[in-house]
């Protein structure tokens, strides 16, 4: 007999020895209150015409083959994540295109790290991490390269998973980041937003249709590093010179 099966015995047997002696709640049905009605979903403006163009997003956001690199045993963790970098900046452009200062700058940056150097200051490429982001138990590569300085973009990042044995780009962003995180299958990308005290707030989740990684989430939140705003005090009056009025202010 199941746990739940045997708690509902339990309530019988007892709501039974209850009214055989005739003691305890009579059992009348007694009211909840009153229930608030629900309202459905106002729409606005009905008869808006569809819009003829998309909005400005991302860009268009697909995975991308990075020819060039071999991936033993399809294991990503033998591969080296500067090779990776170089082979992938010099096919995929991105969210820049070859004429972008940028872009050049990266690429000449690139041209001279040497593959033992990552996350020196020698070369743009950051340390590798390694997650499962698309469940297929294997571990997927997230590399981040550092921008040259004076551009509103100051970090690039790139994610790879093993398609049929081949290197495939899964998710490339770029922005002036303060920090990324790993929740499960998860990327979280925190970037700098206009207004003083907020944050974008941008998490990227493996879509199996699209076979990559969209950002599922955008949102600005309020930055935990912000200061929080401390009532102001209304100021208190002045004390009096004197504590105890002399006899003729008190007459």
């Amino acid at each position: 007999m199941h746990r739940s099966r045997l708690a509902l015995a339990a309530g019988l047997v007892l709501s039974a020895g209850l009214l055989a002696g005739g003691c305890g709640d009579p059992g009348d049905l007694r009211g909840a209150g009153s229930t608030p009605t629900a309202e459905a979903p106002t729409r606005l403006w009905p008869k808006l015409p569809p819009p003829s163009a998309p909005a400005e997003d991302y860009g268009t956001i697909e995975s991308v083959p990075v020819k060039g690199v071999d991936v033993p045993g399809g294991n990503l963790r033998k591969v080296n994540p500067v090779s990776v970098a170089k082979a992938d900046f010099d096919e995929n452009p991105g969210m820049y295109s070859r004429s972008d200062d940028v872009y050049k700058e990266t690429v000449q940056q690139l041209a001279t790290c040497d593959t033992s150097h990552a996350g020196d200051d020698k070369c743009p490429v950051l340390d590798a991490y390694y997650r499962d982001l698309t469940g297929d138990g294997k571990d997927d590569l997230i590399v981040g390269i550092r921008l040259p300085r004076g551009h509103a973009e100051n970090l690039d990042i790139r994610a790879y998973a093993v398609e049929k044995q081949h290197l495939t780009q899964i998710m490339e962003m770029g922005d002036a980041v303060l920090g990324v995180e790993l929740a499960g299958h998860e990327v979280i990308v925190r970037a700098v937003s206009g207004m003083p005290g907020y944050e974008y707030r941008t998490v990227w989740s493996w879509d199996s249709h699209q076979k990559t990684m969209l950002p599922t989430t955008d949102e600005i939140v309020r930055s935990p590093n912000a200061p929080s705003r401390k009532p102001e005090r209304k100021p208190e009056p002045a004390a009096s010179a004197r504590a105890t009025p002399s006899p003729d202010e008190s007459r």
